[in-house]
């Protein structure tokens, strides 16, 4: 008998463009076969309610964990493939999403011809950005693909599993997706816009754990991270705990909804500890993921030297 899991991919199609961002994937793992690779997943993912998509589910999620700790990955070393929500923040650009790109430009004539520039004030910060991005697209060590839909995701994240297997210890896959919990099977949804002549009735279905085959079947050598978010502190490290049980991953990265960017909980099966961001660490304009991705990669290291050793 088929699992939920494999009930799903066999009901679900899969996205149009997933060849091509197979072969992208295969060959950029290929490039870097010798180096640690990591797979950041980012921003949030909506389930349809139609066919002919006019309404969906969709939760907060704009990506900003996700794209900061590709950025700090990329620092240490790794290669990344970075499978993100379209429109969600990414690598590098997501430095100027708080401030609109034109108010940094300034717009001169030169022998009647436009020059556009950037503004005196706003170059140092661009050019550091920008030079951090060119030496990323020289080595080429980052790789972009993009989903909408939950089921977009799901079949992009068991092809990016399968890419990256090959490379054992050496991947580390961080999940910081924020994956709808639930979603509309194909053969229950409306075919057309549902008509608002009255409230609908809509049955959510829950969405298979899909860490369980990740970690069991997929990358069973890969080094796994994966995200819990609550807003009762309560059930915070019990839920944590629950999840590295179930499914036999390497951490949670825990937090509340209300001081994400202040404070995290790395949880193991064995114990647990806080990363926590001084107010003088906010004011400098430094972020909690600098410290998250030190913190992991140095456990990706031990983790990697253990393997190796024991072979």
């Amino acid at each position: 008998m088929a699992s939920n899991w494999e009930e799903f991919y066999a009901k679900n199609s899969p996205p149009l463009d997933l060849v091509k961002s197979e072969e992208e994937m295969k060959n950029f793992i290929q490039q870097h076969k010798d180096q640690k690779v990591a797979l950041v997943t980012s921003g949030g993912t909506t389930a349809p309610l139609e066919h002919n998509t006019v309404r969906f589910v969709d939760n907060f999620s704009a990506g900003t964990r996700g794209s900061i700790s590709a950025e700090y990955f990329l620092e240490h070393g790794y290669s990344v493939i970075f499978l993100y929500r379209l429109k969600s923040l990414e690598p590098y650009s997501r430095h100027f999403s708080n401030q609109s790109f034109l108010d940094m430009l300034d717009l001169d004539i030169e022998n009647d011809k436009p020059i556009v520039k950037v503004s005196s004030e706003y170059t140092e910060k661009v050019s550091t950005v920008l030079c951090k991005y060119k030496e990323v697209l020289k080595q080429k060590k980052l790789l972009q693909i993009n989903f909408t839909t939950l089921v977009d995701y799901l079949w992009l994240l068991r092809s990016a599993c399968q890419a990256l297997a090959p490379l054992k210890e050496k991947a580390i896959l961080y999940l910081a997706a924020a994956a709808s919990d639930f979603y509309i099977p194909p053969s229950e949804m409306a075919v057309h816009k549902i008509p608002s002549s009255g409230p609908p009735k809509i049955a959510l279905q829950l969405v298979p754990k899909i860490l369980k085959p990740l970690v069991n079947l997929w990358v069973p050598d890969a080094f796994v991270i994966s995200f819990k978010l609550e807003t009762d502190e309560n059930l915070l490290i019990s839920k944590a705990r629950d999840a590295l049980n179930n499914y036999q991953h390497k951490y949670v990265v825990a937090n509340m909804l209300q001081t994400r960017k202040e404070r995290v909980i790395i949880v193991s099966k064995e114990d647990d500890y806080e990363i926590i961001m001084k107010k003088s660490e906010i004011s400098q304009g430094m972020e909690i993921e600098e410290k998250i991705i030190a913190d992991l990669v140095e456990k990706h290291d031990k983790f990697i030297f253990n393997a190796e050793k024991s072979r």
